[in-house]
């Protein structure tokens, strides 16, 4: 299923206005088995305190559950590992609290192999019949492969190229208009059709996965961020925490403890 029919699946979810969120589990219960089918994607249900109340077997598994079951009453921070749960519980907590959507959020998860890999997240509360929050519904997609045979694909795969090339240096997006032929318009279009991703989210996700690697070592985190084209440590962090929910330095205490 494209990751566009899965933010709609979503998008359908909230756009119902049942009398309580018991009502809008029995009514969506029938499709979720569709759901288990699908080993790239992740869904869920939550209440208001950020529990979940549903969730596809493809997560309880990543989370380290033979079934649903065991998933269900908890939070994030109750089922992930310490660098990845809190910040989604956070995220979920301002959906619920602001009533805010999340759509292709970038960002940290667990695969399949139990190790970290990105994802594109879309979140969005639930409403009742007159309007309040009850609760919020999840979608989290792997980002797969690119598709190689898109007839763009080999101009786009030479932005790629040259963005892992020079991600430690500025990277303008008129470089990448200029190797890829295109207009902005256009190279924004077949990157999401390409990669799903936008260039700026392509650029902070291959500097990202560099300072993965290098925060498993003893290297500084001033020098990490030099080394993956931030111009100050401040910068890196933030950017960094904006991804994964942590800050380079509980990053690097999480994984290595």
């Amino acid at each position: 299923m494209r990751l566009a029919a899965l933010n709609t699946f979503c998008d359908g979810i909230g756009a119902q206005r049942p009398e309580s969120i018991d009502a809008l589990l029995a009514g969506v219960a029938p499709i979720l088995p569709l759901l288990d089918d699908i080993p790239n994607t992740v869904f869920f249900i939550k209440d208001l305190k950020a529990r979940y109340l549903s969730a596809n077997l493809t997560l309880a598994l990543r989370c380290g559950f033979k079934t649903v079951q065991p998933l269900l009453g908890k939070t994030s921070t109750e089922v992930f590992p310490a660098q990845l749960g809190p910040r989604y519980t956070e995220q979920d907590q301002r959906v619920l609290e602001q009533g805010l959507t999340l759509q292709d959020q970038l960002e940290l998860h667990l695969y399949g192999s139990r190790e970290p890999g990105w994802c594109l997240t879309h979140k969005r509360p639930l409403r009742g019949r007159q309007g309040q929050v009850i609760g919020m519904a999840g979608i989290s997609v792997d980002l797969q492969a690119a598709r190689a045979t898109h007839p763009a694909y080999q101009r786009l795969a030479a932005v790629d190229g040259y963005i892992r090339e020079r991600y430690n240096h500025p990277v303008a997006l008129e470089d990448l208009t200029r190797i890829a032929g295109m207009s902005v318009a256009q190279l924004e279009r077949y990157c999401k059709r390409i990669f799903h991703l936008t260039p700026r989210q392509m650029i902070h996700k291959v500097r990202l996965e560099h300072a993965h690697r290098l925060l498993q070592t003893d290297t500084p985190i001033t020098e990490i961020a030099l080394q993956c084209g931030y111009t100050d440590h401040s910068a890196f962090s933030r950017q960094f925490k904006t991804l994964t929910g942590v800050s380079p330095r509980q990053y690097r205490q999480a994984t290595q403890g």
